[in-house]
């Protein structure tokens, strides 16, 4: 594919990934007692309301054009929270975060039966697009479930980490979230993240097969 088609067939499943992603905790964020979101007008599944221009357009192309796929990831504008208006705000902090991750889960499953459609229709005119759509939203979604579950505040995983731990504990681990960004670039630029995410993306890549058969 050249460079054309290759950004028109990801474009849907990336911008979907990364925006529902946050959509979510806006939804299970109102659900448990904080309206913020929702005043705000984030709580949609309009992708417009939640572009980010680097993270959800620039950086997935990039990565896209310059690794041939690679691990595809990029972010959305984030979802405000105010946890304090949860009402059980500890136990809730992990729903709401639990929700992303969650949604990227069943947006995986959703194109792993768009891809099992695909491959038992090759007379459909557009299958072979189809499935290389499927392929790009079962890995961005992978790749942004996986990565969101490591249990580094301030990701998804390291509020869960900080719901489940005793109060005082709690409290310490999550000093780490205004570190967080700084050791997750970090990691990255070593090599360290790749070298923790492609055997958790093998299993889920795994079970995404044995469940659909590929």
């Amino acid at each position: 594919m050249n460079v054309i088609q290759t950004l028109a067939i990801s474009a849907l499943p990336v911008i979907f990934a990364i925006t529902l992603h946050e959509a979510a905790h806006g939804y299970a964020a109102r659900h448990f007692g904080d309206p913020t979101a929702w005043q705000m007008g984030r709580i949609s599944l309009n992708p417009l309301r939640h572009i980010d221009p680097i993270g959800t357009i620039l950086v997935p192309a990039l990565i896209l054009l310059l690794s041939s796929g690679g691990l595809l990831f990029g972010w959305a504008k984030p979802v405000p929270v105010n946890f304090g208006n949860l009402r059980r705000p500890k136990q809730d902090m992990l729903w709401v975060a639990a929700a992303g991750p969650g949604a990227n889960l069943l947006m995986a499953l959703f194109w792993a039966l768009l891809l099992k459609f695909a491959v038992a229709s090759p007379e459909f005119g557009y299958a072979e697009a189809l499935k290389e759509m499927a392929r790009v939203g079962i890995s961005i979604n992978g790749v942004l479930m996986v990565l969101n579950l490591l249990p580094l505040p301030p990701l998804d995983g390291g509020r869960i980490v900080v719901s489940l731990l005793p109060h005082r504990a709690a409290w310490q681990f999550s000093q780490l979230e205004r570190w967080g960004f700084p050791i997750l670039l970090a990691l990255l630029f070593f090599g360290v993240l790749d070298t923790i995410l492609r055997p958790l993306l093998w299993v889920f890549n795994t079970l995404i097969r044995t469940l659909f058969g590929f």
